[in-house]
């Protein structure tokens, strides 16, 4: 698969919103909600080891139960590791946008600029592959070179413009 310049991508959008009716402010919205119930999934399971109770790990799964319906939402035609590779990168980029909130509010404010910059890259791989811009195959190549691809994430999924 080629490299899209930025021409192209913002035709295979607005091609994608028309032919399929994509609202990329409400997946957005979706895709955060995976990340943070990625994130309940593991404070569930380490509260359940901490506290030796069990009631903790079937909340656990619960969850995860949930988190899956909702990934086969935003991925429903995935391919290969494509599944796999999209819970990682949003909770990657929830992680980093954690580090990068802990660093602000200890007034590391370059640190913390850095965390986010990276989460975002990170968030902008998932755009790319949800989208099939790219395959799982290309990922590192783009996660080399996504400057462009981070600005045009930016504004399609604007979650201000509804």
């Amino acid at each position: 698969m080629n490299k899209l310049t930025i021409d192209e991508f913002l035709i295979k959008i607005e091609s994608l919103k028309e032919n399929a009716g994509v609202d990329l402010s409400t997946t957005e919205d979706l895709s955060l909600a995976v990340m943070n119930l990625i994130s309940l999934e593991e404070h569930f399971f380490f509260t359940g080891v901490k506290l030796n109770k069990d009631e903790y790990f079937e909340t656990s799964n619960e969850i995860r139960n949930l988190r899956k319906e909702l990934l086969k939402e935003l991925m429903p035609n995935h391919e290969g590791e494509t599944w796999c590779i999209s819970k990682h990168l949003l909770s990657s980029t929830m992680r980093l946008i954690e580090v990068g909130n802990k660093l602000s509010s200890e007034n590391k404010k370059d640190e913390a600029k850095i965390m986010f910059e990276r989460a975002y890259k990170v968030y902008s791989i998932f755009w790319a592959l949800k989208l099939k811009l790219i395959d799982g195959q290309l990922i590192k190549d783009t996660a080399k070179t996504s400057s462009n691809l981070e600005d045009l994430v930016g504004k399609l999924a604007d979650c201000c413009n509804e």
